[in-house]
């Protein structure tokens, strides 16, 4: 079986690539990384995206993607005389390479009918002979999570993205317009929005109850003046309308009542998300909104959403995760998940010792009456840091700089680290580390070494709530004068590409003068911790060049402090006592 061909792992070898993407809305979004890892692998490639109508508004305005076909099986592409129009279709578009994210039979039988040369596929569902590039499919007990075995097929063809939080893009109209209908509904923008999500178009064992649903809306209504919205698939209004109908509250009812891009939106603008495990769950994580997700009958390894800002609730039993769409017996792995856990959970999630009904005490106020400003002022915790970018130096910022990590164990982490890092993804930053790596090159460490000491950061990282959208490295000696070395701006502009980064709101956090160079090639913010060994000589050293960094810290928590309260004063002009002074 083909595991690798060279001439795909060669960008400039495809001109015109066809990904075959899932049918379901979260299969979908959690094959948004590969999709990215795509554009960065073939960056002058032509893509089109084949799906059917729910996944192309899903994914309309997306950067990575030329062009979407619509499959369209319940229309003119249904039956054998559809299929053949649709082959025909493809045909004329000449594809060099055509990927296929979806395991069915199907899809691997249109490419072939197509005429596209390269096929490339897991080897699922007896359709080998149909594939030139068969990949055999991995055991889900090593890939873990479903974002990884989309990432895991391109292995092969030389792309190795990260699993980074995957991301949906909605246009400014879009969420105006929204806006503009939840107001016209009494929904102030002002108010905090609890989105409630309680269906589930694969089946009802992925349910929980919905006078539980209910209630739980309810307690969040009473103690903390939240606002309800209620949403779900055509077909879902009247399990909306039950819940709704056992509210003390008045919710607003919008199940079935929404596009899917109507639907982005909405969920976009809640301040936390109540829901089973479903694609609009994936909607959520995309936005950095904060979720809990009550998991039964699927497994939360594989599927639960990316990113800090989720926590899930469930009760083992011995029969889940059984994946079955209908309980046979009496549904034991959702009754007993009770409301005082999803009501813990979501207290928890709203963070309410900062936030008070997500309302300033004194709304025309802009300045804060200490020198650093309210988490009130700040606004939604979610929503501080949405659409900035954090570049994060790795030894001497993120973990004690000994010279060289030369092993996993090595690797220790300040202790201000995860929580760091966690902060800035629950306010919606995207970070990514940014490092030089010389050691390989210097024959000290191997490729193999760096991955397991990289796995290993990942891992601390995770067990304090953080997550990284992506880690970058230079392996090249000092004198190679290779471009990506730091301060050289293409490991920056890599990542951009790879994740769709968006540099405008740019920050640069590094123990190096290297790193406030790169923060000055790229045009971010640069911010120096004063936490590696000659961090202090980069200081002086930058002073006496006139170019200090925007901000010297004393830590990455510190560095992250600053950093809320300038996206603040960028941003909306917030001002602190003793800026106003």
């Amino acid at each position: 079986m083909t595991t690798q061909t060279s001439p795909l792992t060669i960008p400039h070898s495809i001109r015109r690539l066809l990904v075959r993407g899932p049918n379901w809305i979260g299969d979908a979004v959690m094959s948004e990384p590969a999709l990215s890892s795509l554009r960065g692998h073939y960056p002058d490639a032509e893509i089109t995206l084949l799906v059917k109508p729910a996944i192309a508004a899903l994914l309309k305005g997306h950067p990575a993607l030329d062009r979407i076909m619509v499959y369209e099986d319940r229309g003119k592409h249904a039956g054998l005389a559809g299929k053949w129009a649709l082959a025909g279709e493809l045909r004329r578009q000449r594809f060099d390479l055509a990927i296929l994210f979806q395991n069915a039979f199907e899809a691997a039988l249109l490419a072939f009918v197509a005429g596209i040369p390269r096929r490339y596929g897991y080897a699922t569902d007896g359709r080998s002979l149909l594939l030139s590039d068969p990949i055999a499919r991995p055991n889900r007990a090593t890939i873990g999570h479903q974002v990884d075995y989309y990432l895991n097929l391109l292995k092969p063809i030389g792309i190795s993205g990260q699993a980074a939080r995957p991301r949906l893009f909605l246009s400014e109209q879009e969420e105006r317009e929204m806006d503009r209908r939840l107001a016209e509904a009494g929904l102030a923008e002002t108010d905090m929005i609890v989105g409630i999500n309680p269906g589930s178009t694969y089946g009802g064992a992925k349910r929980w109850l919905s006078e539980r649903f209910a209630e739980t809306a309810d307690r969040l209504v009473r103690n903390y003046g939240c606002r309800v919205v209620i949403v779900g698939a055509p077909g879902e209004e009247a399990l909306g309308r039950a819940i709704a109908d056992r509210m003390e509250g008045k919710p607003l009812v919008l199940s079935g009542q929404t596009s899917i891009r109507e639907l982005m939106a909405v969920i976009k603008r809640c301040r936390l998300f109540l829901t089973n495990d479903t694609g609009p769950m994936h909607m959520a994580a995309s936005f950095a909104v904060p979720i809990v997700a009550v998991f039964g009958a699927t497994d939360h390894r594989t599927t639960s959403p990316l990113g800090a800002d989720h926590v899930i609730v469930r009760h083992p039993v011995d029969c889940a995760p059984c994946l079955l769409r209908e309980c046979p017996i009496d549904h034991r792995c959702m009754t007993r998940v009770t409301v005082e856990e999803v009501y813990g959970a979501a207290v928890k999630q709203l963070q309410v010792d900062k936030l008070t009904s997500g309302k300033c005490s004194d709304p025309s106020s802009k300045v804060s009456q200490t020198s650093s400003l309210s988490a009130c002022k700040l606004g939604p915790l979610s929503a501080q840091l949405k659409g900035v970018t954090v570049f994060l130096d790795r030894d001497g910022t993120l973990n004690r700089d000994s010279g060289y990590v030369k092993a996993a164990e090595e690797l220790e982490l300040f202790p201000d680290t995860a929580e760091s890092v966690a902060r800035m993804n629950r306010a919606g930053a995207r970070v990514v580390v940014i490092t030089n790596q010389s050691g390989i090159a210097r024959g000290i460490i191997t490729t193999t070494t760096l991955e397991a000491i990289h796995d290993r950061l990942r891992t601390l990282l995770e067990t304090g709530g953080a997550v990284l959208d992506g880690i970058y490295y230079c392996p090249h000696h000092p004198d190679d004068g290779c471009p990506c070395r730091k301060p050289q701006r293409t490991l920056v502009d890599r990542a951009a590409a790879d994740l769709g980064l968006d540099l405008s709101l740019a920050y640069v956090v590094g123990d190096q003068k290297l790193d406030m160079e790169l923060a000055r090639k790229v045009g971010a913010r640069a911010v120096l911790v004063t936490t590696g060994p000659t961090s202090l000589q980069a200081l002086v050293s930058l002073e006496e060049e006139g170019q200090p960094p925007d901000h010297r810290a004393a830590g990455l928590s510190e560095a992250v402090e600053w950093l809320l309260q300038d996206v603040q004063r960028r941003v909306h002009g917030y001002l602190t006592v003793e800026e106003r002074v």
